[in-house]
């Protein structure tokens, strides 16, 4: 697809300016008063805990770093979150938290572990100049639920395109936020396996409490998140105690399962051998003695996931989104068109290892069982250019399928809007970029198209980069954010200068392919014209074959 390419950082500038036309957000006088704009006049804003000075920035203003909980070190350590300590004075919001503690990783800023357990801190972004009481966006980062914080989203775009009070959070990870012994279960009713999703609620209820004095609405509030978050996001709807702390949901990327208490608790246990604790006496006691050093190194050869149990996560969130036992609030819901070719990429190519003919046939066997010898005549090695591509061919198709499952469900409970980004001529995140700048063997991959992860930074700017979006990409970029505004105001992406968008329906099947064009709108056409409802999802991704294993 041949794009005339333009500077990232400036093309935004100009997009940003194209969108004074657009109704958006109205403008006003910042001198205006607080109760008239619903909005503060000043940074210094009084939470329930204390007041909180941010900054004021371009077209937006900021406060980082709030603690929303107590911090979990010490006994509290593996136990739900508690209120934060109340401060007199005025608190400097200008810094943010520290990250949870993690292992390093690829993504820059990420170079090194992390071993902060202060870190139950969020952050709020208001626009400047808009009246009344804004929607509020809480967005949950991903990273597998043991990585990323949220500072690695800047959605100052999305905030002044939008008119929205957009609040990123941080919340525990790893063995930290997720360890599920019978011991820990013993401590508390919330139950164990998931103190982080607790974290999440947390922060929620802090942004019921406190959003107006932002300026925020806070009957008004999405939930959104990408891949772990997304995933997060799900969890929160099956919660008995996250009902009423919502009023939308958006999927970013992400599934609907939580693994058992019995499995959590497996995890758990090699964990516990893994730091040298299974001998012990005492357990927790052993436990809660140890470095956030030697957990995070633990946690690198025995990873712990989220798993069910206490008051809080009864149920699997893919039995509960299944029956109807969730809150029924309305749902944003896709992916991108080639979600595996990422980690095809980094569980081997990236390692300096291409999968061999012998590995494809290993994960497929593993992944599919009984139905490999199926999956391996309808994805032979010989249709592809290498075992790579095969087995990025079948995951992707395989997901999509339950992507596709878990599209319906939704649409049977309350509306669903279901997408796919498809822009396969983007650039990918920033991660995955940088890392092309400097080695011959990414920039030669075959991603297979748009890769999970590529779609954020249409929405803002994630890790701290501007990707070098072509004109047509930056439109597009402009017309899914006013799409996630719309719906995140209202619960329907719907408007003008967009395409029509239509309520996910299994009898079409239909989702909304986002992608960038060459040609220029004319009249009111949408900017990037190329995103369009598309029944074509169903034959792209080969469901009827998954269908009929």
């Amino acid at each position: 697809m041949s794009r005339r390419r333009v500077n990232g950082r400036i093309g935004t500038a100009l997009a940003l300016a194209g969108l004074l036309g657009l109704g958006l957000a109205n403008s006003m006088s910042t001198g205006a008063s607080a109760q008239s704009s619903g909005r503060p006049t000043s940074t210094v804003v009084q939470t329930t805990d204390g007041k909180v000075r941010g900054a004021g920035r371009t077209h937006y203003d900021e406060w980082l770093g709030i603690p929303y909980a107590a911090s979990p070190t010490a006994a509290q350590r593996w136990t739900a979150p508690k209120p934060a300590a109340k401060w007199k004075g005025v608190r400097d919001a200008t810094e943010f938290s520290d990250r949870c503690a993690q292992p390093s990783g690829w993504d820059p800023g990420y170079e090194n572990p992390t071993t902060t357990e202060d870190c139950l801190g969020l952050n709020v972004y208001v626009p400047e100049g808009t009246k009344g009481r804004l929607p509020v966006l809480v967005w949950i980062h991903g990273g597998g639920y043991f990585g990323g914080a949220g500072q690695d989203t800047d959605p100052r775009k999305f905030v002044e395109r939008t008119g929205s009070v957009v609040v990123t959070v941080n919340y525990r990870l790893g063995p930290l936020g997720f360890l599920n012994l019978p011991e820990l279960r013993a401590e508390s009713a919330d139950g164990a396996g998931n103190y982080g999703l607790l974290d999440q609620q947390a922060a929620l209820r802090w942004v019921r409490s406190n959003i107006t004095n932002f300026g925020g609405d806070p009957k008004n509030v999405t939930i959104a998140g990408q891949s772990a978050g997304a995933s997060s996001v799900c969890a929160q709807l099956a919660s008995p105690t996250a009902k009423g702390l919502f009023a939308r949901a958006g999927i970013m990327s992400g599934s609907c399962g939580m693994q058992s208490a019995a499995a959590g608790e497996t995890q758990s246990r090699a964990f516990v051998k893994e730091i040298g604790c299974s001998t012990a006496s005492d357990v927790l006691a052993c436990l809660r003695a140890k470095p956030a050093s030697a957990v995070v190194a633990a946690q690198q050869k025995a990873a712990v996931r989220p798993s069910l149990g206490g008051a809080a996560f009864p149920t699997d969130p893919a039995v509960a989104v299944q029956s109807g036992k969730f809150s029924r609030v309305p749902v944003v819901l896709g992916q991108t068109n080639s979600e595996r070719g990422l980690s095809t990429f980094q569980n081997y190519d990236f390692l300096g290892k291409p999968m061999t003919a012998t590995q494809y046939e290993a994960e497929v066997t593993a992944a599919y069982g009984a139905d490999a010898g199926k999956v391996l005549a309808e994805y032979p090695l010989s249709a592809y250019r290498t075992p790579g591509e095969a087995w990025t061919s079948a995951q992707n198709d395989s997901t999509s399928y339950t992507r596709a499952q878990l599209m319906g469900t939704f649409s049977r409970w309350t509306p669903t809007y279901a997408y796919e980004f498809a822009e396969s001529d983007t650039p990918h995140f920033t991660s995955i970029f940088l890392i092309q700048q400097k080695s011959e063997t990414a920039r030669n991959f075959p991603f297979g198209g748009a890769v999970h992860v590529d779609d954020l930074g249409y929405l803002w700017d994630y890790l701290g980069q501007t990707m070098p979006y072509d004109d047509d990409q930056l439109e597009l970029s402009e017309q899914m954010t006013r799409f996630w505004g719309r719906f995140a105001a209202s619960g329907d992406p719907n408007g003008s200068r967009s395409p029509a968008w239509p309520r996910y329906d299994v009898r079409t099947g239909a989702v909304m392919s986002l992608s960038a064009c060459d040609t220029a709108p004319s009249g009111n056409a949408s900017p990037a014209a190329c995103s369009k409802a598309s029944t074509r999802f169903d034959e792209e991704h080969n469901l009827g074959f998954w269908k009929s294993l």
